[in-house]
């Protein structure tokens, strides 16, 4: 699954740099995404199958605390990526005459470099949180990587504070988001059904499918962990959710964005040299 997640993003990228017809905001988007998704990946999974392979299943404070915040820092910035993206498919789809001037370059690079500074920012105040507090019970974290609540769960601390921070941010950085992609798609579907051909409908419906799709998946799985209270926290469930959104979630986008998109995938086969014909 690592592998394959490496690659396929890598492809992606590659894909959308290589080919002058995508150099489009939806595609510089869609390419931020891939490499937030390999980022996402490499913070993790990684140190997992080093676990697996040695047996040696220990992580130092200082490791930890440096996981928690990468993966914090990319999991937020996946979350305000996809509400750009959402964004982006509104003003393509209901302000299509005005599309090039809204998401002209500069303001593309704009809600990206925001999007970094935002996420980082949330990930540093919660980390330099966490790392004040003291762990006298069990040091044995009861997860595959350092993730907030389980290491809460072991704290002596008093919490309170953390946990009071820790639900404003999911309240900016998730419910925001989530209100912006749900209002963009409210728009979008209002002028989907005002087109008149069942083809037109069609061609819409196919460029929003994708993202439709991995923001659900993103953000079920991540509401079910993260929108409970420490105390209500279970490790099963918690440790289920993550693998979906950790590695399942990278690991399927980019056959979701490819193999329902034509230009994507004919960027692919033309990278890949099985789109290259002869000519006298």
């Amino acid at each position: 699954m690592y592998l394959v997640t490496l690659v396929g993003n890598l492809l992606i990228i590659l894909a959308i740099a290589s080919d002058q017809h995508l150099h489009t905001p939806m595609y510089f988007f869609l390419a931020n995404l891939s490499f937030i998704d390999t980022c996402f990946s490499c913070s993790i999974v990684p140190k997992v199958l080093i676990n697996i392979q040695t047996q040696h299943h220990t992580i130092s404070h200082a490791g930890c605390l440096m996981q928690m915040y990468f993966f914090m820092a990319l999991a937020l910035l996946d979350d305000f990526l996809l509400a750009v993206m959402a964004y982006d498919r509104y003003v393509a789809i209901c302000l299509p005459l005005h599309y090039t001037t809204i998401m002209c370059p500069q303001r593309c690079l704009g809600l990206v470099a925001i999007s970094w500074l935002c996420s980082h920012l949330l990930a540093f105040s919660l980390t330099l949180l966490m790392s004040q507090f003291s762990f006298c019970a069990s040091h044995a974290i009861p997860h595959f990587f350092c993730d907030l609540l389980p290491l809460l769960k072991l704290a002596c601390s008093d919490t309170h504070i953390f946990q009071v921070m820790m639900f404003t941010e999911a309240a900016l950085s998730g419910v925001v988001p989530l209100t912006c992609v749900l209002v963009s798609y409210a728009h979008i579907i209002h002028t989907i059904l005002r087109v008149p051909s069942a083809g037109g409908k069609h061609r819409v419906f196919s460029t929003c499918g994708s993202h439709l799709s991995v923001v659900t998946l993103f953000y079920g799985t991540v509401f079910l962990v993260y929108f409970q209270p420490s105390s209500s926290y279970s490790a099963d469930t918690g440790k289920v959710a993550s693998v979906v959104y950790t590695m399942v979630t990278p690991m399927l986008n980019p056959f979701i964005y490819s193999l329902r998109n034509r230009d994507m995938k004919g960027a692919l086969w033309r990278l890949l040299g099985w789109g290259r014909c002869s000519t006298p």
